[in-house]
């Protein structure tokens, strides 16, 4: 039987639309047998998540996803093997929350200079006890009948250049990467896309452990283009489905996008090795 790792889902602690067992049930149907669920600011779906997998024998590798800056460009990273009880982490976290909240106050002020009827309580019944994000607003925002879809709320209203736009408070990748390695975890760079090489570049001589090959965002070229880079600057690789449930309709990419044990296994030398 092939094995099947995702390395990048999302749940409801973030701006996924399932909870952890939700999530698991669909993957255990997939054949993926190894899952880490990567939210946002939080690691609140981890330990949620690992008892009850364990009954599928679905190994969860803990996980988290960081927003960092550099220069005016946004790039995330994710972190894995990090221990969620990690006190220093989850202050840095609980921190990002924070910042998202007020961030979603400003966006929705903006809104309703916009002309559009929403309020902060309308986001809050999408997000509950989640870190904030826009998909959370443009849920909000489809509901209420302001906009036709969740696509057409970010592409008129909440996308990068879009009139409600706010910026999240980002932190230097270099301050992510000790976060995350003095959670005793591996930091690696998150979907890449169209990154300039030389970002990708600074990335790698700030010390970020590896990128993430595998994601749907990446076409065929864009695989063997990052896993060129991985061989040549001896990092490791990662890849997942990033996928997020609901609105977003990207069901068909959970079982679609995955990477091999292999790569898992290269990860755990990796931390044997830091930790020797």
């Amino acid at each position: 039987m092939k094995h099947k790792s995702d390395l990048h889902t999302h749940t409801v602690y973030s701006d996924g639309y399932y909870k952890p067992e939700k999530l698991i049930n669909k993957v255990q149907t997939l054949g993926i047998d190894t899952l880490s669920i990567t939210d946002h600011d939080s690691v609140n779906a981890v330990l949620e998540a690992a008892e009850y997998a364990e009954k599928f024998g679905i190994e969860i590798i803990p996980g988290v996803e960081i927003s960092t800056d550099i220069r005016d460009t946004e790039v995330h990273i994710l972190g894995y093997f990090i221990d969620p009880n990690n006190k220093e982490l989850e202050h840095y976290l609980s921190f990002f929350r924070e910042e998202r909240y007020k961030r979603a106050i400003r966006i929705v002020k903006k809104l309703n200079i916009l002309g559009l009827n929403i309020s902060l309580d309308d986001v809050l019944v999408f997000a509950k006890e989640a870190a904030i994000g826009r998909p959370h607003i443009a849920q909000a925002l489809l509901v209420k009948g302001q906009v036709k879809s969740f696509f057409e709320a970010f592409y008129k209203y909440l996308g990068n250049h879009a009139p409600a736009y706010e910026r999240k408070v980002h932190l230097s990748p270099q301050s992510a990467f000790k976060i995350i390695n003095d959670a005793g975890g591996l930091s690696f760079i998150a979907h890449p896309g169209n990154m300039p090489e030389i970002l990708i570049k600074e990335l790698i001589d700030a010390g970020v452990d590896g990128i993430e090959v595998i994601h749907p965002s990446h076409s065929p070229e864009q695989v063997k283009f990052y896993r060129g880079i991985v061989n040549e600057y001896f990092l490791l690789e990662s890849g997942g489905s990033d996928f997020h449930g609901g609105k977003r309709e990207d069901d068909e990419n959970l079982g679609k996008y995955f990477t091999s044990a292999t790569v898992v296994d290269a990860m755990r030398r990796r931390l044997m090795k830091n930790s020797a």
